[in-house]
């Protein structure tokens, strides 16, 4: 009974009275618990902020690598290319050209006089006869006849040369001396000044005899 009635009488004397250190201790407590609170806030935004900036430098990569233009260039003869694409030509991926033609060939100067077309087979090839009228694609390097100067080329331009044989688009030499030529060849033209662009030109062309290495990729 004695240890009811001490029960109650604590009961209605209600929490224990907090002393002044303890007051404080919880005061800093708190304080510090705010601190964290604001410095996590403070982290969530700072880490919020750099997703997005790395978000738009990865969107900014993506749309200047889809966005850029090829660099395109004309050559003196007026065929385009793709600078940024080029490779050698023709390319050693590409099974339909003979690996013989997917070397430059060497042209160098002739000795004599020219005094007719001349054809002569270098690599011969598999295919069929180049016929007049058709569309043939071909790589060819061009020099003087007497020093073997280059004067023109379409490895330099990474891109193969495509006409209509028969014509009139070419020099009487290459008209005439390709037709019958087998597809995957390589032919030499010895090509006298009145079938190429003669003795005195007027544009820029050279003058006199000429060489030229022709490989014949395709026809159609």
């Amino acid at each position: 009974m004695p240890d009811s009635v001490v029960g109650r009488k604590r009961a209605a004397a209600g929490p224990p009275v907090k002393t002044k250190a303890e007051k404080r201790a919880e005061a800093k407590a708190a304080k510090a618990r705010a601190r964290a609170r604001r410095r996590r806030r403070e982290l969530m935004t700072v880490a919020g902020a750099a997703v997005v900036v790395l978000a738009l430098v990865v969107g900014l990569v993506v749309w200047i690598g889809g966005s850029s233009p090829e660099s395109n260039y004309a050559t003196a003869d007026g065929v385009a290319s793709s600078a940024a694409t080029a490779s050698p030509v023709p390319s050693a991926a590409a099974p339909s050209i003979p690996a013989a033609l997917r070397k430059k060939p060497v042209a160098t100067a002739g000795t004599g006089a020219v005094r007719k077309l001349t054809v002569t087979t270098l690599v011969k090839g598999t295919g069929p006869a180049v016929e007049s009228g058709q569309t043939i694609e071909v790589n060819y390097v061009g020099v003087t006849y007497a020093e073997g100067k280059e004067f023109d080329s379409s490895w330099k331009r990474s891109q193969p040369f495509s006409f209509r044989i028969g014509a009139g688009s070419v020099i009487p030499g290459w008209d005439q001396g390709l037709v019958g030529v087998k597809v995957g060849s390589r032919v030499r033209l010895d090509i006298p000044a009145a079938m190429a662009y003669g003795e005195h030109p007027s544009g820029p062309q050279p003058a006199g005899p000429l060489r030229f290495v022709v490989d014949v990729l395709s026809a159609s």
